[in-house]
């Protein structure tokens, strides 16, 4: 990625990506929570937690770009090897932790090299040492020091790899976080919960009447599991991978059930982005049948390249 972004002070290099990489087509447009979206494939949190290569990633043809997840403070994340490749499943274990240089840097980046002509969304979190009922201050904070300078937000409440942050997902605690963010909301910016794959459908009931209630503008399904099934890598393998999320290929039917699970019992009352397994037209068209209205990709781009999404998106329109 570092030389990614040396190659775009060539003259002309910007232009060149964007012929090989971008697709502009009416029929692809789609309007989701009030954003005007090029297109309906974005790239999910994770992949450039800092904004340092917002300008580089929006070359390769993304309707949006997902920076973070970003906390208040910096934080060095978990210790590493924190993130493996399983190649003959197509899939990622990742226990980064949240490792992020914090809000205020983002901002920085932000208004300094803010890539034109693509949606900017932030994932928030909080940090590792603030406790889960002090938690709702940390949301705020990102909240409030990013506002102004991107289009929508995410509420990470889901990843695996901070202890006890899935816990925020309860009834209690997410209704709180939510009604704090929206209280400051002014201007009525988007937000977005990004579940977990691993909830009961009981739970996923609760998700969607906090989101409702709440009246945030929709969820994005899925983060990544800890379930360990369907992989094809030996046990042993697994076990030396150690704790962390998958994601990729193995997730594909999981977080598209969930998907179909909240588009139908919530009767499409918000909008739904799905993530999850998307590396091809056959895979983003089961997350879009399910009922989501955009996708993201992290994994997919590592197996698949940086044409993906001209792939993906040269097949939706013929």
């Amino acid at each position: 990625m570092w030389v990614f972004g040396k190659l775009l002070f060539i003259p002309g290099i910007a232009s060149w990506f964007r012929s090989i990489y971008g697709i502009k087509d009416k029929s692809l447009e789609r309007n989701i929570a009030g954003i005007p979206f090029s297109h309906p494939i974005g790239l999910a949190a994770g992949f450039d937690k800092d904004g340092k290569y917002m300008n580089a990633m929006a070359l390769l043809g993304f309707s949006h770009l997902e920076i973070g997840t970003v906390t208040p403070k910096s934080q060095p994340g978990n210790p590493k090897p924190r993130l493996f490749r399983l190649i003959k499943s197509r899939g990622l274990i990742n226990r980064m932790g949240f490792n992020n240089d914090g809000a205020e840097a983002l901002a920085v980046r932000l208004k300094k090299k803010r890539p034109p002509g693509v949606i900017i969304g932030v994932n928030i979190g909080k940090n590792k040492d603030t406790p889960n009922e002090e938690a709702v201050n940390d949301y705020l904070k990102c909240f409030s020091i990013l506002y102004e300078l991107v289009d929508y937000f995410t509420v990470n409440v889901s990843s695996p790899n901070t202890p006890g942050l899935r816990e925020l997902q309860d009834k209690e605690p997410l209704t709180r976080i939510l009604n704090t963010l929206q209280k400051e909301n002014n201007k009525d910016k988007p937000i977005f919960l990004k579940i977990a794959p691993d909830l009961s459908h009981q739970q996923l009931d609760e998700i969607i009447e906090i989101v409702i209630n709440t009246h945030i503008s929709g969820v994005i399904a899925t983060n990544t599991t800890i379930s360990r099934e369907g992989l094809k890598e030996s046990k042993e393998d697994i076990d030396e991978f150690g704790q962390g999320g998958l994601s990729g290929a193995p997730i594909l039917d999981l977080s598209a059930s969930i998907v179909h699970y909240l588009s139908e019992k919530s009767n499409g009352k918000f909008s739904i982005i799905g993530v999850g397994g998307i590396e091809n037209f056959k895979t983003a068209k089961k997350h879009f049948d399910a009922g989501a209205d955009l996708v993201q990709i992290y994994t997919g781009l590592i197996y698949t390249g940086p044409g993906i999404v001209k792939k993906i998106l040269s097949t939706m329109r013929t």
